[in-house]
């Protein structure tokens, strides 16, 4: 009786974590269009970071759970899923494949891909510490202080066009931002309550529920905001929110998680196949946005396939494991 309430929970959770993202994207779209705010900021930073709010909810809450590992898990997850199915099913729906020709955009892109390793760099000695969480944390300053060096990054102004909003209207979709974060934080811990029971009732590494299923369950809001510019061929959005999602889980989320509470005795046999694939994606995902300039529709077909092995390969072994 308790694992079926705990899976209906688990799921009920995800569904609200997915649409209470989607209301706090939607509000912070309509605050950046009464702010004026400039589009690279709202690609880079408003849309990324609403689609990283669910990871940094359920992480933080894991980290103070004293379960961290189920964090590091989640942003293995989370960062595979969003270089290869993400990417990959937006180049695939967006038909003439995602244009990369902005400087920005190539500059970020192999920014995007040492930050997506470097975890798993810091945590070759079996250890996540409190001078890790710092070394992230100022990768995630240092990225800041570059993407803001040249002031023509922040000249078309996101959605100019779309009319003016009165106070009233602007102070609604901020209460809503409010309201979509307290149901965020809800969803959150109960997702991670019910990970720890799952771990404890199947035998399963935290780290593995991270990666496979509460990863992909993060990554469900940036996939169905990705999948919805696609179809505008917002090409310079979507590239922009996977790498701005990327880079903060690997550094402001991890970072975070890690200063709260330290992963140690870190046991890395679990995060194996992740490693590999992690690397894999991260490498793909690099020459195809350096070729041409341009991910294509077969190349996002590629990306997507790279996913599903990945699954396999997970799933496989931790059925051969048992």
């Amino acid at each position: 009786m308790d694992l079926i309430a705990h899976i209906l929970l688990f799921i009920f959770s995800f569904l609200i974590l997915f649409f209470s993202s989607s209301f706090l994207i939607e509000s912070l779209k309509k605050i950046s269009r009464f702010l004026k705010w400039k589009e690279f900021v709202v690609s880079f930073f408003t849309i990324a970071i609403a689609t990283t709010i669910p990871n940094l909810v359920v992480d933080v809450i894991s980290a103070l759970n004293k379960v961290s590992i189920l964090a590091f898990g989640d942003v293995v997850g989370t960062n595979i899923c969003s270089l290869t199915l993400i990417i990959g099913l937006s180049a695939i729906i967006s038909k003439a494949g995602l244009s990369v020709p902005s400087r920005t955009v190539q500059g970020s892109a192999i920014f995007t891909i040492l930050v997506a390793v470097l975890p798993l760099l810091l945590a070759l000695d079996g250890n996540l510490n409190r001078i890790d969480g710092i070394l992230l944390l100022s990768a995630f300053l240092f990225y800041l202080s570059w993407l803001f060096q040249k002031r023509e990054r922040f000249e078309k102004v996101y959605d100019k066009d779309v009319g003016s909003q009165n106070i009233k209207s602007f102070l609604k979709h901020v209460l809503f931002f409010i309201f979509s974060a307290v149901l965020l934080y809800l969803a959150g811990r109960q997702i991670v309550n019910s990970a720890i029971f799952f771990s404890k009732y199947f035998y399963l590494d935290l780290g593995i529920i991270g990666i496979l299923i509460v990863g992909f369950g993060n990554a469900l809001p940036e996939l169905s905001f990705t999948l919805q510019a696609a179809r505008k061929s917002q090409d310079w959005f979507i590239v922009g929110d996977v790498m701005g999602s990327v880079i903060l889980t690997a550094t402001l989320v991890l970072g975070s998680v890690v200063l709260i509470s330290p992963i140690e005795n870190l046991e890395l046999s679990p995060f194996f196949i992740a490693r590999i694939f992690l690397l894999i994606s991260a490498l793909f995902f690099l020459v195809f946005i350096k070729t041409g300039k341009k991910i294509t529709a077969r190349e996002g077909y590629f990306l997507v396939l790279i996913y599903f092995i990945f699954l396999t390969f997970e799933i496989l072994t931790q059925i051969w494991l048992k």
